[in-house]
């Protein structure tokens, strides 16, 4: 992975964050927010899952650590921003399917427990949005609230009942064994808030809890909470 943490500004102001446990619906609801803002979108799982995925095909395992930071070392990450592009290429290699196999879900965690691993990718993740060709950029993950962009003017996370997230996710996985997917899902959000806090709202942060929102209900809401942020951003400039 090409070090990006060098001297590019972050442009916290060019984030709109929203954080979430999986079926919380952040994926889809945060693709459907830039597309009707005309905004960048940036799906930090999708690099994680893609970097475990470089390290398997490599023969190693995402429990070594070592392992973790060689791969790290020399990622080439592609990723596009386009809401309706959501190819994922690692070097000339597409990936946008392989990394959602069990095996790559299985493994991810490993990868986002390495500390200077996370590092790495949060300025990558910093620098994307810097540099991006959008007026601002939809960053869904598990700590772009607080982590990645905690001094971002807009930031959200969802939430829904854990039952509700379970099944929105074996909807999504067409074929998938429903309790498989489930149980998979629990472990991940067990492994991985060992790591970050993804399931309650640090200061400053709006909840948007989708239990009982259908998809365009919960659409509607995080575009009242964005502008809401917008306009509390635009009053101090004009007193």
């Amino acid at each position: 992975m090409t070090d990006l943490s060098t001297d590019a500004a972050t442009r916290a102001d060019k984030f709109i964050a929203i954080d979430g446990p999986a079926g919380s619906g952040k994926s889809s609801v945060s693709k459907e927010i830039a597309r009707r803002l005309g905004y960048g979108y940036l799906d930090t799982g999708a690099a994680y899952r893609a970097l475990a995925w470089f390290v398997l095909e490599g023969g190693a395992d995402t429990a070594d650590a070592d392992a973790v930071r060689t791969a790290a070392s020399g990622f080439p990450l592609n990723q596009r921003l386009d809401p309706d592009d959501r190819r994922v290429l690692v070097g000339d290699v597409e990936v946008t399917d392989a990394i959602r196999e069990p095996r790559v879900s299985a493994a991810v965690s490993g990868v986002a427990r390495v500390p200077e691993v996370r590092v790495q990718v949060n300025d990558m993740f910093r620098r994307i949005v810097a540099e991006a060709d959008y007026p601002a950029v939809i960053v869904e993950g598990r700590d772009i609230t607080t982590v990645v962009a905690p001094d971002a003017p807009v930031r959200i996370l969802l939430t829904a009942a854990p039952e509700v997230r379970a099944a929105r996710r074996a909807a999504e996985l067409a074929g998938e064994n429903a309790a498989a997917v489930a149980e998979a899902m629990h472990k991940r959000d067990a492994s991985d808030s060992g790591v970050v806090d993804f399931l309650n709202a640090a200061p400053g942060v709006e909840v948007v809890d989708t239990t009982e929102l259908d998809f365009m209900q919960t659409i509607d809401a995080v575009l009242a909470v964005i502008e809401r942020r917008r306009d509390a951003e635009r009053k101090p400039e004009h007193g």
